[in-house]
């Protein structure tokens, strides 16, 4: 049986598109085992889906002078002890990296044990660990046309996202039941990313006496965000995160407002979602779901609200306007291409695990 090792971590976006790996891989013969961080939502999701789990010393990797630099140096260090002594051990015919922190030490490990390496990227411009990564692996899966020109000669490969097949198989009125929702408004499903969205959060609850006039509200609000004011509000479901309930809650929605992880701007594609998109602003990150956004609007998946506009009423008009619209977005996500990428990954794997 070939052995083959999944890293990713640090947000729900660099793992889930692993887990939806997991059954494709187990069908193709493949003894699956995942190295991820100690503390990091990897752990917890993946320890769910039964696939042994090793966590190894990580730091966080920066851009920017910060004496944290200097102990993260060692806690890097140590990870790639780690990861050499894990991977001597497993002796996997092949690593897949998902990116995050925690997957550089990995990365570096196996390529000193000369064991080959796939790394996906799924936003427009290569995040820093895949930057530090590239130059070790065999081979690059992205998901937007506009990462070719970030990705090494040879090595890049467009899949798209590998999206959990469960997401497709979602029942409307088991979400309905799961919400509580008693009328047939159509339902506004907000998610504001795993760690929830602060902005978006309180926008959405001002905007709550006017919404839900016409529509029902799921909102998944992240860890610690739950207003207990709000519970038990006719026609307004708020959730930390959810998991087994998503496909079902997904199936329910009639519009999504979400940030533009890449992650889940691929399960909306896949289940042609009408979506508002509300990126994290450039000045709390690098600036990657303002391109993710784009890329989407231009493509004509979806509407775009920066975060600098967002406010009750720039919100409360854009929904209404998505609603107005929503049958020209599903329209241009219908003649998409890329929709599930776990097939065209697997492909990637098959090929380069076979070269050794």
């Amino acid at each position: 049986m070939k052995t083959i090792v999944l890293t990713g971590g640090g947000s729900s976006g660099h793992v889930t598109p692993n887990i939806a790996l997991l059954p494709a891989l187990k069908r193709a013969g493949y003894s699956i085992h995942y190295i991820g961080s100690r503390d990091g939502i990897e752990k917890q999701l993946i320890e769910n889906e039964a696939v042994p789990y090793y966590s190894i010393s990580t730091g966080k990797l920066r851009r920017y002078f910060d004496l944290k630099n200097f102990s993260d140096a060692f806690r890097v260090t140590g990870g790639l002890f780690q990861a050499y002594s894990l991977l001597g051990k497993l002796k996997p015919a092949l690593v897949f990296s998902k990116g995050g922190f925690v997957s550089c030490p990995l990365v570096w490990a196996a390529w000193l044990r000369r064991i080959p390496v796939i790394i996906h990227e799924s936003d427009i411009t290569p995040g820093l660990t895949n930057k530090l990564s590239m130059p070790f692996a065999k081979k690059v899966c992205y998901t937007f046309p506009e990462s070719e020109q970030y990705i090494p000669s040879k090595k890049g490969v467009r899949t798209g996202i590998p999206i959990r097949g469960e997401l497709l198989k979602g029942d409307r009125s088991r979400g309905r039941t799961i919400c509580g929702f008693t009328n047939s408004k159509p339902v506004i499903m907000v998610i504001g990313g795993s760690q929830g969205s602060r902005k978006i959060n309180e926008v959405i609850r001002e905007a709550l006496d006017i919404l839900l006039n016409d529509f029902n509200v799921c909102h998944i609000c992240g860890k610690g965000n739950i207003l207990m004011d709000l519970e038990g509000k006719k026609g307004y479901k708020q959730f930390e995160y959810i998991s087994e309930e998503q496909s079902h809650i997904y199936a329910l929605a009639d519009l999504v407002v979400s940030r533009a992880g890449s992650t889940v701007l691929f399960e909306l594609l896949a289940l042609k979602k009408p979506n508002l998109l509300i990126p994290l602003s450039k000045a709390a990150s690098r600036g990657d779901q303002i391109l993710n956004a784009e890329s989407f609007k231009k493509q004509g998946f979806s509407m775009v609200l920066q975060e600098e506009n967002l406010d009750e009423e720039a919100l409360v008009q854009a929904i209404y306007d998505l609603e107005a619209s929503a049958g020209k977005y599903v329209g241009a996500m219908t003649k998409n291409e890329y929709e599930n990428g776990v097939e065209a990954v697997m492909k990637v794997i098959e090929n380069t695990g076979t070269r050794i």
